[in-house]
């Protein structure tokens, strides 16, 4: 096995990447009706035709997932025998809930379960049925499947790179599929799509979370909506972000990551305080036995009898969303996991954050939901007009509602800060074969981008346009996925029978459907050019 650790740039990934986006940046300004013309037309195509094909791929992942929690593979530590954990559980705990917690829980937590409580796929509006099923909806958006496609990546990156001493990079997740060939072309197709993916999910992010911080200045009586002025915050904040890492003050983003977190608990406490407590405590139980309940039927679901319209706008967009987002958080993930066995990797990644976030959307989202069937309402008017706003809506209910919205508006602006100097970070590692430190001119180039990309998605087609995106840039990432699921049950088998990983590439002899089906992968992720 070549287990090459090169630290430069790879300059084949990086162009082609920054080639694509650039192009991308420019056609979104100079044609900004057409973009907007060809992202619906896009949405469209994919759910239409590959609809199925994301709703079955993300329960793949699960069930992968789960078998391998279950399978005496579990027992393998992502490292060498001897290792043990760096981090201990509570603080590895902390940490992975950090991953979890961004802006898009901030932004969706209160509208998501309201505007399925206004719009319920089943039971009649605005009724108490409609509240438990826009709640169970929630939760399977935000729940176990999430995490699992997570996993997928957190897992092969951590196995491959502490296991098999190979560089912390998507394609030496390929390995036992196409061997020291990762290193060529198609190795760079699997790192340009992840970088991708990446790119267009945090944009989508961003942008998510400016219009969140537009609507939070808004009613503060500091800044108006509008795109214009969500744009400028955009640039605002990017060079607040892109500041820090040009001054070398990375402990300063560290420390606004922890931040972060602190800022979120107080948030969460001070509704939970003040809001309807024991309803909230009562609910979570209850959420959580409906989620169990109807998890497999949800999981599967695919309107195939009644149009696709509502699985377009939601399960789709989120399973896009959590794809692109995947080599973001997996890596993240992996660098924070060394030591663990897949068993413990599994039940701590798949189980810790998932509960928290149904704390935090409980407290949010039923909350508003108590308010709107038991309160005064006017949350779901409001959500009907501005998405965004519904965070303030809520808030506003509540006491003290100008220091709390001051409080959200800072948490999300903060949020935005870490996310994309974290995104920049990640996608400038992928561009430098997995060196854990890329240069500084390196990070403020993918910020930069990242900015621009989000700016760009609000021109042309506003929360639209950002679904689109996250959908879009996803489905080739969702093959590379499957790929990945196939490539660690070929490692760990190896492993378990006593072999090298670098004995599989020519394990199979020619002909047998085991190299038919290597040549057919090979040829769809670049043909015979690295051979």
């Amino acid at each position: 096995m070549d287990g090459r650790r090169n630290s430069g740039l790879n300059s084949y990934v990086f162009s082609v990447s920054a080639a694509l986006v650039l192009f991308f940046v420019i056609i979104g300004v100079l044609f900004t009706e057409r973009l907007t013309d060809a992202f619906t037309s896009v949405q469209d195509l994919i759910v239409s035709n590959f609809g199925w094909f994301y709703i079955l791929s993300v329960a793949f992942f699960l069930i992968f997932v789960i078998w391998l929690y279950l399978s005496p593979y579990g027992n393998i530590r992502l490292g060498n025998s001897s290792d043990r954990p760096e981090y201990r559980d509570t603080t590895w705990f902390a940490m992975l809930f950090s991953a979890g917690m961004g802006i898009g829980l901030l932004f969706y937590s209160v509208a998501e379960p309201i505007i399925h409580l206004a719009s319920p796929r089943e039971a009649a509006p605005g009724t108490v049925e409609a509240a438990v099923e826009a709640m169970n909806i929630t939760f399977f958006h935000w729940g176990l499947h999430a995490w699992a496609i997570y996993i997928i990546v957190g897992l092969a990156l951590a196995y491959f790179s502490y296991r098999h001493d190979m560089p912390l990079t998507i394609r030496s997740t390929m390995y036992p599929i196409f061997g020291d060939r990762i290193y060529g072309v198609r190795g760079n197709i699997v790192e340009v799509l992840a970088i991708f993916g990446t790119l267009f999910g945090v944009a989508t992010s961003l942008g998510l979370g400016v219009m969140q911080i537009n609507s939070g200045m808004d009613y503060l009586g500091l800044m108006s909506v509008s795109v214009n002025n969500q744009i400028l915050l955009i640039a605002f904040i990017t060079l607040a972000a892109t500041t820090s890492v040009m001054s070398g003050l990375n402990r300063g983003i560290r420390i606004l990551s922890q931040m972060n977190i602190m800022l979120g608990l107080i948030l969460v406490v001070f509704v939970f305080i003040v809001g309807p407590s024991v309803f909230l405590l009562s609910s979570y139980v209850q959420s959580i036995g409906y989620y169990l309940q109807h998890i497999v039927s949800l999981t599967f679901q695919t309107d195939a009898f009644t149009g696709i319209e509502w699985q377009k706008t939601w399960t789709m967009f989120y399973w896009g969303w959590w794809i692109s987002w995947s080599p973001f958080v997996g890596m993240f993930i992996a660098r924070i996991s060394k030591g663990r066995t897949i068993r413990e990797f599994i039940r701590g990644v798949l189980l810790a954050p998932v509960l928290v976030t149904f704390i935090w959307i409980i407290v949010f989202g039923n909350t508003a939901i108590h308010m709107e069937i038991f309160g005064n309402g006017g949350i779901i008017q409001a959500v009907q007009t501005s998405i965004p706003t519904a965070l303030y809506v809520l808030l506003d209910g509540l006491p003290g509602s100008l220091l709390s919205s001051a409080l959200a508006t800072i948490v999300v602006m903060t949020f935005f800060v870490t996310s994309s100097d974290s995104g920049s970070l990640v996608i400038s590692i992928l561009s430098s074969e997995g060196n854990p430190k890329p240069a500084k001119p390196l990070r403020l180039f993918w910020s930069l981008l990242q900015g621009a990309v989000a700016a760009v998605l609000l021109l042309t087609g506003g929360l639209v346009g950002l679904q689109t995106a996250a959908l879009t840039t996803a489905l080739p990432f969702c093959i590379v996925l499957i790929l990945m699921c196939y490539s660690i049950y070929k490692g760990l088998k190896a492993e378990s029978d006593g072999k090298s990983i670098s004995e599989l590439e020519n394990r199979s002899p020619e002909g047998t459907s085991d190299n038919k089906a290597k040549q057919m992968i090979g040829e769809l992720l670049g043909g015979e050019a690295d051979e």
